[in-house]
């Protein structure tokens, strides 16, 4: 998820001005680090104003350089606190702007809206931002401003599958080891997918997305074979392990997975072998599960594009996170690195522990 303020723009004229350029370029630098995977902007619309305002032809530019690299695996574009000048740029533009690519916008007239479309207490809203949004909604008619206090959690159903922990699938699900959203995902990816150019990397439309997690949720049947795309079952597995409310790579190595830059080169799959034995039992199954089918994929690399390295920025940011907060920028290349090895090393990381009760794909 990518938060960008425009609150803390200074003057400039435009793409023409310094200014301009770097912070265009710091933008591409930005999403560089996610575009490979799933991503999520959200973009806070106050404090834009005359005077740091970008010129027409800065928008038109910066929507032409962003070419299709950028825009196939953005899932949404929130927009936070639109005003009317957001609105007529985006009537300007519309006929330049291809329909799919229109249909993962998404306006935001006040924070609490937001709680509706992502995890809202992982977001790092600038007290600006916040103060701005008291004042639109005290300044509603009607009424109270409506609260932006999270409601109570619900208990989870006993169907449920996605955001709640492993052990609690286990429990009821009469002790299976695998979670079945996993099992089902990876045997249709295997048996349909494989081959598949790109798999991993393309991403599927964020509807279609919750009603399937909804059918997971309540006990109810899925059939991947209905929806004719590949994709699907592998969007629902990187989900499903991204939900997880502790990692698969637990946060008790997250420290340990990020010091691997740090060890030589010759004794970095080592490192990795012993931090992954390192996992309880119930997580070392299904991570080793889950590497043993990457490893299948990546073995298909010529066909389906999809090697080692592409593979552990698909899923790095997937299977570990610190306790608190997102992962940062700087985490993500030792975490690419550490699911690189486990996908390439599979057989050396994963070979010599195999519990009894262990399950491959």
């Amino acid at each position: 998820m990518i938060l960008k303020c425009t609150h803390r723009y200074t003057h400039t004229h435009g793409y023409t001005q310094t200014h301009g350029r770097r912070s265009f370029g710091y933008l591409k630098f930005t999403l560089d680090q996610y575009v490979e995977s799933d991503y999520t902007v959200v973009y806070f619309h106050y404090g834009l104003r005359s005077s740091n305002k970008p010129s027409m032809r800065w928008l038109r530019d910066a929507y032409k350089e962003f070419d299709r690299k950028y825009k196939k695996n953005l899932k949404a574009l929130y927009v936070v606190h639109p005003t009317n000048f957001i609105r007529i740029m985006w009537n300007i533009f519309k006929p330049l702007i291809s329909h799919k690519f229109g249909k993962k916008l998404t306006y935001v007239n006040y924070l609490a809206e937001l709680r509706d479309h992502l995890d809202y207490d992982q977001l790092i809203i600038p007290p600006d931002v916040k103060r701005h949004d008291e004042k639109l909604r005290a300044n509603q008619k009607g009424g109270p401003p409506p609260s932006v206090k999270a409601p109570p959690p619900r208990p989870p159903l006993p169907t449920q599958q996605f955001g709640v922990s492993l052990q609690y699938i286990r429990d009821k699900n009469n002790g299976v080891l695998i979670p079945p959203v996993m099992t089902q995902t990876v045997s249709f990816i295997k048996e349909k997918g494989l081959h598949t150019e790109g798999i991993f990397r393309r991403s599927v439309r964020v509807q279609l997305i919750k009603d399937i997690k909804k059918l997971y949720n309540l006990g109810k049947p899925v059939d991947f074979e209905q929806y004719g795309d590949v994709h699907v079952p592998a969007v629902i597995l990187k989900t499903f392990l991204r939900e997880l409310p502790e990692p698969l790579l637990t946060f008790a190595v997250y420290d340990r997975i990020l010091d691997i830059t740090r060890v030589e080169s010759s004794l970095r799959v080592s490192t990795c072998k012993h931090i992954v034995e390192s996992l309880a039992e119930p997580s070392y199954i299904v991570l080793k599960y889950l590497f043993c089918f990457l490893n299948m994929v990546s073995q298909q690399s010529i066909e389906n594009k999809m090697s080692p390295s592409n593979l552990a920025c698909v899923f790095g940011v997937n299977l570990a996170r610190p306790p608190q907060g997102t992962v940062s920028l700087g985490a993500l290349t030792p975490l690419n690195i550490f699911t690189e090895l486990l996908v390439e090393h599979y057989s050396t990381i994963f070979g010599c522990r195999c519990p009894v009760a262990q399950v491959l794909p």
